[in-house]
């Protein structure tokens, strides 16, 4: 066997590992979507639906109440949840619902916000520890992330090796996992069949110059940019759904009894109500991010005193990303009908929205590429301050491996994805299975946190202390 041969086979044995499936009504599942499932099952009731209690304080918090100028962090609530928002908005919110839709049916959606309103739970309580045990640096610098949760935090409670090496482990599948290839790839393929621009090495170059620009900047620079980009590129591609929407109102109540009653339907499409609840959970987890802990090194930037304020801040996050966008791309499908069509991914996303906007797809184009870019802004960074972990932050290190970083992005144009996604999915969901294992060993000093919190600011404590 080639070198080549050799590589391929042993990315294509790990991705038998890291998505091996069991069926269930049928359908096959993935344990690594279960893992994630039930750790937000398990956030939400442990943390006493934190999505219920501090969703008010969440959008207080972002919107400048309770703010410290003095206190740690390098951006305000707002912007670093416009960073963590770059990389969970993104293709999956476009592509991910309509192969839902496509395989699953209408029904899918229902079982979406359902598993987003669950994600919003862990969200808040990964975000939480992160800042829990966030490290301030000499000069005043923050660094945080599931890596530094993982070695602080089991430290404190008597698990200092432990957390070393889930820590080193986050750290390593966080640098492999955040490279975005994929996301330059797609824009690069919707730039050509909407404006006719087939020149791959170019668009790979200029792509990765606009990255540059910004990532090599300090989370500052980046958290300006995003806290712009993300709220335009989400209010346009809302904008598109919901003139869609508008012109279709008088199917909107067939689609959502559609939406409902396919959700429980045992002879539904997929296996049934359970193959439909299967894959509406497998597009949810894999939209929200809850659980990998990529968003936490965005969130620990935040300036704030109060961990959980910060958490309440993330618990948002889903709920823009999944419960609102999810839905009206799931929707904008169905009142059209295009669902039914012999198509799937961003085609037919695109032939939904073409039904009432003329030029859709360039249209489409500009969102397919604010996402992608976005996206890779927010993993650029990521994956800097877990290589930073793993060489002790030094500064030269990290703009070092940020141009690396940049000077990669062009094979994303020139490249079919192929094995080389399989390689970094196959990484970016290994984070879970340490990220979840601090969360469940940390759960004691999340809930007093959380609590804590929601006490001193009017909420009724509605889990009893145990721990």
């Amino acid at each position: 066997m080639t070198l080549v041969e050799i590589a391929a086979a042993a990315i294509e044995g790990l991705a038998a590992i890291v998505f091996f499936s069991i069926p269930v009504a049928g359908v096959p599942v993935q344990l690594i979507v279960l893992w994630l499932a039930a750790a937000m099952v398990f956030a939400t009731f442990w943390l006493g639906v934190p999505q219920l209690r501090g969703f008010a304080l969440g959008w207080g918090a972002l919107f400048g109440k309770r703010q410290d100028a003095s206190a740690p962090g390098g951006v305000s609530q707002f912007q670093a949840l416009s960073t963590a928002l770059a990389s969970t908005v993104g293709l999956g919110n476009i592509a991910g619902v309509a192969v839902a839709v496509a395989t699953g049916g209408p029904g899918a959606i229902f079982w979406m916000v359902v598993i987003g309103f669950f994600a919003m739970a862990l969200k808040c309580a990964e975000v939480t520890l992160g800042l829990m045990f966030r490290d301030e640096l000499a000069g005043g610098r923050v660094v945080g992330g599931p890596a530094t949760t993982l070695m602080r935090g089991l430290a404190s409670i008597g698990f200092p090796r432990l957390g070393r090496r889930l820590a080193r482990f986050h750290a390593v599948f966080m640098i492999v996992g955040c490279m975005s290839l994929f996301q330059v790839n797609q824009a690069e393929i919707q730039a050509a069949a909407a404006f006719g621009f087939e020149a791959p090495a170019l668009f790979g170059l200029g792509f990765a110059v606009l990255i540059a620009l910004v990532l090599l900047g300090s989370i500052g620079w980046i958290g300006r940019v995003t806290g712009r980009l993300v709220p335009a590129m989400c209010l346009l591609y809302v904008a598109a759904c919901l003139a869609v929407i508008g012109a279709n109102l008088d199917a909107l109540p067939e689609a959502l009894v559609k939406i409902v009653a396919q959700a429980f339907d045992p002879v539904a499409v997929a296996g049934g109500a359970v193959g439909v609840f299967i894959i509406g959970m497998r597009r949810a987890v894999y939209s929200s991010e809850a659980g990998i802990g990529t968003a936490v090194v965005a969130h620990v930037q935040a300036r704030t005193r109060e961990p959980a304020s910060e958490g309440m801040v993330a618990l948002i996050e889903p709920f823009v990303d999944t419960v609102v966008i999810c839905t009206l791309s799931g929707l904008t499908l169905v009142v059209t009908g295009m669902y039914m069509e012999d198509l799937t991914g961003v085609a037919m996303t695109s032939a939904a929205l073409a039904t009432v906007i003329p030029g859709a797809p360039a249209i489409l184009a500009v969102v397919v590429f604010l996402f992608a870019y976005s996206t890779v802004l927010a993993n650029g960074f990521y994956a800097a301050e877990a290589f930073q972990f793993l060489t002790r932050h030094s500064r030269w290190h990290e703009l070092g491996f940020k141009a690396a970083y940049c000077a990669a992005l062009p094979l994303g144009a020139l490249l079919e994805p192929g094995q080389i996604l399989d390689m970094v999915d196959s990484a970016f969901f290994l984070m879970a299975v340490p990220n979840v294992i601090g969360i469940y060993l940390l759960a004691g000093p999340l809930r007093r946190e959380v609590n804590g919190f929601l006490a001193r600011h009017g909420q009724a404590r509605v889990v009893e202390e145990r721990t």
